[in-house]
């Protein structure tokens, strides 16, 4: 009798055999599903690499810690930094990922060289349905150093100047228009608001009046629909037709052809001097001779938008509820502009804003604090080894940098998750501890134009490197702008009178306020 035999005589073979056959499907999965997990809990104790960094402990394979970090990834990073030290790697949806924290984490992974990392091979598959072909990552490097070198024309502080009087008009009109703020008082879901007034002015300062007049509260709403094209699972299933992408894929061709028909009726006029981004875009050509097409200034332009859209809808939401949550500061907000302006409060200029310290610090500690971009990843193109460590990153990982981590290291800032812009002033003893500032940072053209390297600050808001945010400067304007503004307008606070603030939506790429986050308003006299 062969073994064989013996095994189809078994007891337990019987018992299976008599099973329905939904039964033995059910008994065969869930058999698989054990036996994987205790192979890969096997291959993590018994075959662990001393030359990789460690691995977060997981059960499942493929699985790995995607439902733990989704969940909340800033918590995911500090703990496992205290389990396993500045740089692990977790399995994320069967990859394995690599994070370096910490200012060297940041220099490490922000500041590698284009031979090293690659941020295309990564970003694409999301930027490309929602941008649009042959801008931003799909496109090679050297193009799109040369993009962002035409857009930088909108970002001069000559252009800045023009900005502020744009946005303070596109602030107060909504505020007098929209039925959400009619009246002495009311309650209002802020996130929803700042997303409508960041892409109006926004929208009006970098691409002119021509494209503001298109843009309404719908228009608002297709870019939230672009917006969600960032979710973490279109890096899988970015060409499914889920209801997510069928919504983004409607909303960029919808917003794609408002610009492509603007551009062919500004072509066809010949009386339009208006100076603007899109102006420019269409009059600029590449290094090599080549007029930039209509198309990707199309795309440019909803890149140009989008690219700051989440980022400062996201921020001022932020604002609006610390404020709500702190109505003391909001006060010392408009006394410190009735001090420093005037009691008449005259209409705001650009040159205004740097005699608001306190309005530019809350602009800082609610980047700190609430930063809308929470992991930046790279592909590894060649075997990387970690600086100060025995480590190399084999080109089979993904590399992560977090710099939120930094940004709440008790090491660079005290009390660190306590919201206080009081500690970008002087005399504050939650000051922070950064011993080089942005300015003493080393200096590098990628090729649109001279930026700091910055990459081993422990504050690193807009990125750093190559792709660090090119509308650094744009953001801090507009979100300056709009909170001086609102502190104008109104005294706000939480709806139920506590001191009380809303946790985090991690759903997209993009962190925000869960909603609704509804506050308070009341009109000043």
């Amino acid at each position: 009798m062969g073994v064989l035999q013996v095994a189809a005589d078994h007891p337990l073979v019987h018992e299976f055999r008599a099973q329905s056959v939904v039964a033995q499907v059910a008994i065969i999965f869930f058999g698989f599903i054990g036996f994987s997990v205790i192979l890969n809990v096997a291959s993590q104790i018994l075959f662990k690499n001393k030359n990789e960094p460690p691995m977060v402990f997981h059960w499942f394979p493929f699985i790995g810690s995607t439902i733990t970090y989704g969940m909340d990834p800033p918590t995911f990073f500090h703990s496992n930094r205290e389990k396993y030290g500045d740089v692990f790697t977790f399995v994320l949806l069967g990859k394995k990922t690599t994070v370096a924290v910490g200012p060297a984490g940041n220099e490490f992974i922000l500041n590698g060289k284009l031979k090293d990392v690659n941020a295309e091979e990564i970003y694409t598959v999301l930027t490309t349905p929602v941008f649009g072909r042959d801008v931003v990552y799909d496109c090679p490097n050297a193009k799109l150093m040369e993009q962002k070198k035409f857009m930088k024309i909108a970002l001069t502080t000559e252009a800045f100047k023009s900005y502020v009087p744009i946005i303070s008009h596109e602030v107060t009109s909504y505020y007098k228009r929209d039925a959400g703020f009619k009246g002495a008082t009311g309650v209002v879901d802020m996130p929803k608001k700042m997303a409508e007034i960041t892409i109006f002015t926004a929208s009006h300062a970098l691409q002119g009046s021509a494209i503001r007049r298109k843009f309404d509260e719908s228009l608002a709403a297709l870019y939230h629909d672009l917006d969600m094209g960032f979710t973490p699972i279109n890096f899988m299933l970015h060409w499914a037709p889920l209801p997510w992408n069928r919504r983004r894929d409607h909303a960029q061709q919808t917003v794609a052809k408002i610009y492509m028909d603007t551009i062919k009726e500004r072509r066809a006029n010949a009386d339009d001097h208006e100076l603007d981004i899109m102006k420019h875009l269409m009059n600029s050509s590449y290094k090599n001779g080549t007029p930039v097409p209509d198309h990707e200034v199309a795309h440019m332009m909803i890149a140009l938008l989008m690219a700051g859209q989440h980022s400062s809808s996201s921020t001022s939401s932020w604002i609006m509820l610390r404020l709500a949550q702190n109505p003391q500061i909001m006060e010392e907000l408009y006394q410190e502009q009735v001090k420093a302006l005037g009691a008449d409060l005259p209409d705001l200029q650009y040159e205004d804003l740097a005699k608001l310290p306190l309005n530019q610090a809350i602009v800082k500690e609610t980047l700190r604090l609430h930063a809308p971009i929470h992991s930046i990843m790279r592909a590894v193109k060649q075997p990387l080894p970690v600086p100060g460590t025995k480590y190399v990153i084999p080109t089979s990982h993904v590399l992560l940098a977090a710099p939120g981590v930094s940004a709440s290291d008790p090491s660079y800032f005290p009390n660190p998750n306590e919201w206080d812009p009081h500690r970008w002033l002087p005399g504050s003893p939650n000051a922070p501890i950064i011993t080089r500032s942005d300015e003493e940072e080393e200096k590098v053209d990628y090729g649109y134009g001279i930026v700091s390297k910055g990459a081993s600050s422990p504050y690193l808001p807009f990125g750093a490197g190559r792709h660090r945010c090119i509308g650094e400067q744009f953001a801090n304007v507009q979100l300056q702008t709009i909170v001086a503004e609102t502190v104008r307008a109104f005294k706000f606070a939480n709806v139920d009178g506590s001191d009380k603030i809303i946790g985090t939506d991690y759903a997209s790429l993009f962190s925000r306020p869960l909603e609704p986050a509804k506050i308070r308003w009341t009109r000043r006299d």
